[in-house]
């Protein structure tokens, strides 16, 4: 099964959907997270795990839409908890942001968050209005650390549906004290890199063209877009499923498990105005006080 984010609409719900899936060990399940198929961001990838960026400084991530802009778009499920989640535009778009992230090996220990709801109301599809419950934007600040050095760092994580200039614009960039690296779907076939010389850097633009994981008739000199990462998406799919190996495989279950306790956190943060360990929401899962008394 290749199930759409977010493998439910709270944290319960998530951890009751993993259970069943443990509890089917012939079933393959992965979730749906097209952006990080770009051959650019795989090289990203690739450059991070290889140590080149050396210890991390910051790192950001973003995942913009700007069709909501348009005060006259009807509402729709996206605007109710019932259907949506409490999460809001993280539940719908989180997991995109935060997809790379936590392959990359990034754990997340506490956050803060900002949570904006800007329009209270839409058209209704029958010539009243309908109220608009769920959050709009939603930027995070997180404390983080990574395996391979001792030191924390902030990565940042923005997710809107209200971001203008935006249409479907994914975006990571990592900096660290050797080398730094970003790619962003709105400049799809590049990887722009920087190293470090003492006191100047500068950006480096690397046209990686159309080399993606697994091959396809289409030469390198050719341009990659959305949907040749979802026939990508698709394909490391069926590979995994058939028992082949992969380098950068699809979501596992267990990540968007990751991405509904920073979720869940996220809006506590947001609620009592203050930084929620990661460790606090997991101890207090495991008393059995429950995510949904967040919620």
């Amino acid at each position: 099964m290749l199930g759409e984010k977010p493998f439910g609409l709270d944290l319960d719900q998530n951890k009751n959907i993993l259970a069943e899936i443990t509890r089917h060990p012939k079933v393959f399940v992965r979730c749906s997270s097209e952006f990080p198929f770009y051959p650019a961001a795989q090289a990203l990838y690739r450059w991070v795990q290889e140590g080149r960026c050396g210890k991390l400084i910051d790192v950001r991530a973003a995942f913009l839409h700007s069709s909501d802009l348009d005060l006259e778009k009807p509402v729709n499920w996206k605007r109710k908890v019932m259907t949506n989640g409490a999460y809001g535009c993280l539940g719908d778009l989180g997991l995109h942001t935060e997809h790379l992230i936590f392959r990359l090996g990034i754990q997340i220990d506490a956050v803060q968050a900002v949570l904006s709801r800007f329009i209270d109301q839409r058209p209704d599809g029958s010539g009243g209005a309908a109220v608009c419950e769920t959050w709009d934007n939603a930027v995070l600040l997180g404390s983080a650390h990574h395996s391979n050095q001792d030191k924390p760092f902030p990565v940042l994580l923005e997710t809107k549906r209200l971001a203008p200039g935006s249409t479907n614009a994914w975006s990571i960039e990592v900096h660290g004290l050797d080398s730094s690296v970003k790619f962003s779907t709105e400049d799809p076939n590049a990887l722009y890199y920087t190293m470090s010389v003492g006191r100047e850097q500068a950006w480096a633009r690397l046209n990686i063209g159309s080399r993606p994981q697994i091959a396809t008739h289409a030469g390198s000199i050719f341009e990659f877009g959305f949907a040749d990462a979802m026939l990508q998406m698709l394909a490391a799919f069926v590979l995994e499923w058939t028992g082949h190996s992969v380098d950068f495989g699809c979501a596992t279950p267990e990540e968007t498990h990751l991405s509904h306790v920073l979720h869940t956190a996220a809006l506590l943060a947001h609620d009592q105005k203050r930084q929620v360990s990661m460790h606090e929401l997991i101890q207090a899962q495991e008393s059995g006080a429950g995510g949904n008394r967040w919620l």
